[in-house]
């Protein structure tokens, strides 16, 4: 399997979006290592997935345990704490007012990656053979009909909390937190296009998971692009990247602040994956993201950091994202 720069990946999106030829694409998060398949070669890559609108599926059913295990192997609260306090410094002294903070989890499950790709209800999902599988529930851009859309998600709370679906759309933090990624993405939608406009705002859908259900908050922008937009679909499409909702804003200063907090190398979580079929494209965030290192399987996750943020509620909510979408 080729792994393109960032160089090497805008020069060959470009080449596929002029020809109209369709292709997968996993685009890490510092965009230094990005995968990129033709449509006739995907059958023998090791990877399949699944949108809404496109797939390639495994060919067979792998059968499910009678009994799921899945243990959380969380960091500590005092080394959550010490990159939420080098988040929080970097907020106080304005260089950053929106800050995405992660962090890895070790977990024990007795479910391999294809049994969890299969299982998953999500509505994006990716499996690379002995590497990694995402289930994720965020939109990264969608184009087609003469349209690019975006629909940044941004605010997670427990559905058992007593008036859960309140407490979270009158909450400061989270309406400053959303406010401020809906502006971030509607000023990356304005490079690439015209009439940006926000057609919802704060939204809520819930996920089912193997420990809680959870209430997400997202919002919906629209933007309409020109008849030569797929001829540079590279140039373009990495103008959007990284995601705003997985980093930040403003970004470039945002990014270096993330590197000093974080210390861990994200790779491919929190990039972007998806498929363009020649003639429209739909891709996600990688977020809800599991990884092999070694002997040892990796769930990252993570949440918007703002002035208004609490360490206690960072740490929950870091570790509410360490989940299994599905139950049984």
């Amino acid at each position: 399997m080729r792994i393109y720069n960032k160089e090497e990946a805008i020069l060959q999106m470009n080449e596929w979006g002029r020809q109209k030829k369709p292709f997968l694409f996993i685009l890490s998060f510092n965009q230094d290592e990005n995968i990129l398949i033709a449509e006739k070669d995907i059958a023998n890559s090791g990877i399949y997935f699944k949108t809404p609108e496109f797939s390639f599926l495994p060919p067979m059913k792998s059968e499910m345990p009678d009994v799921i295990s899945f243990e959380k192997e969380c960091i500590s609260f005092s080394e959550f704490s010490e990159a939420f306090k080098i988040a929080k410094k970097n907020l106080d002294f304005g260089n950053t007012y929106l800050i995405n903070l992660t962090k890895p989890t070790n977990i024990h499950t007795n479910l391999s990656f294809q049994q969890i790709f299969q299982q998953a209800k999500a509505p994006y999902k990716l499996w690379i053979k002995d590497k990694l599988v995402v289930f994720s529930p965020e939109i990264f851009v969608k184009i087609e009909d003469g349209e690019i859309s975006s629909y940044p998600m941004k605010g997670t709370i427990d559905a058992s909390i007593p008036n859960a679906e309140k407490v979270i759309l009158e909450d400061e933090k989270e309406t400053a937190e959303h406010h401020t990624i809906v502006d971030l993405i509607r000023n990356d939608l304005s490079m690439v296009s015209k009439n940006v406009r926000v057609e919802k705002f704060r939204y809520l859908s819930e996920v089912k998971t193997n420990h809680k259900n959870l209430l997400q908050v997202s919002s919906e922008i629209r933007g309409d692009i020109d008849a030569t937009f797929f001829n540079n679909l590279g140039d373009r499409f990495f103008t959007l990247l990284p995601a705003g909702s997985i980093s930040g804003a403003p970004k470039a200063k945002t990014l270096e602040v993330i590197s000093e907090a974080e210390k861990y190398d994200r790779g491919y979580y929190t990039g972007v994956f998806g498929y363009f079929d020649g003639e429209s494209l739909d891709s996600a965030v990688m977020i809800r993201y599991i990884e092999q290192q070694g002997e040892q399987v990796v769930f990252k996750s993570g949440g918007g950091i703002t002035t208004f943020s609490s360490c206690e509620k960072e740490y929950e909510e870091m570790k509410d994202k360490v989940y299994l979408p599905f139950v049984k």
